[in-house]
């Protein structure tokens, strides 16, 4: 080549123009589950209004399976066994409607039969699946003996918290050590199930703390002064001792039955058989 041609291609090469190099660009991971925040946020807006529409008035625990079946299908609503469960049909109806969809390219699928059956298990039950977690980081929580709407479960947190017992930072739960202190206070079964035993002896301890009687000095405060003649005459009488005697057994036995599961659960520990005695009645 001469040096004029090639005096002539450097200057057409010249000419063109360069790209500009590109700024790397972070690859997104694909797999990986989305961020906590952002799932909330899809099923808040993209989830929850269906089911909320399909199933009016649905318990929690009823509307978490609905989430369930909704996140995974996107039929709530279509599906047969929510026009079962809104005519609350049978268990069984409501629950064979369920399983019905368990088919994936006209095949039953046993992950699909699998996750139905959480589902219904959920929903008529309200069990909750169990889920794998770091038992080091894991917080344990009582179960409910009893299907427990949102509003009673913060009641029960509620009268616990007045008792002096700590329900926990998170609202809907009871922390099971909380709750196994207090069944073994008042002389229960220490299981962590709050049941109907837990729950009557819960109601009747707070009902013996409301009606609880201001001080004597408030009381005595109230009395005349004038009466206190008569007291004196009353008091010279020579039956008067022992009546009076009588009497105030009378009235420490009245106020001992009435608020026997409050003084059972104080004395349980030292006296574990007259705690046991004192709920026997």
């Amino acid at each position: 080549m001469h040096l004029a041609d090639a005096h002539c291609a450097a200057q057409r090469q010249a000419a063109v123009p360069r790209k500009k190099p590109q700024p790397h660009r972070k690859h997104r991971h694909i797999g990986k589950p989305p961020p906590r925040r952002c799932l909330q946020r899809a099923l808040r807006a993209n989830y929850e209004p269906a089911v909320k529409a399909a199933m009016p008035g649905a318990r929690q625990h009823e509307f978490d399976a609905g989430i369930g079946f909704h996140w995974n299908l996107g039929a709530i609503g279509r599906a047969s066994w929510v026009k079962a469960w809104r005519a609350k049909k049978p268990r069984g109806e409501i629950r064979n409607g369920l399983l019905l969809w368990c088919r994936a390219g006209g095949k039953v699928m046993p992950a699909l039969v699998h996750r139905r059956e959480r589902e219904a298990a959920m929903l008529l039950d309200g069990v909750y699946p169990r889920i794998a977690v770091d038992n080091s980081r894991a917080l344990a929580f009582a179960k409910w003996g009893l299907s427990m709407t949102g509003e009673q479960i913060a009641e029960v947190r509620k009268g616990l918290r007045q008792l002096g017992y700590d329900p926990g930072k998170i609202e809907g739960v009871v922390a099971i050590e909380t709750a196994r202190k207090f069944q073994s206070d008042c002389g229960l079964t220490s299981d962590g199930i709050i049941g109907r035993a837990t729950l009557s002896t819960l109601q009747r301890r707070l009902d013996a703390r409301r009606k609880t009687v201001a001080p004597v000095a408030t009381a005595a405060a109230s009395i005349p002064v004038s009466t206190t003649d008569y007291a004196d005459q009353i008091a010279n009488l020579p039956w008067a001792g022992p009546a009076l005697a009588v009497l105030a057994l009378v009235w420490v036995g009245w106020r001992a039955f009435r608020y026997r599961d409050a003084i059972a659960a104080e004395i349980n520990s030292p006296f574990p058989r007259l705690a046991a005695l004192l709920r026997s009645f």
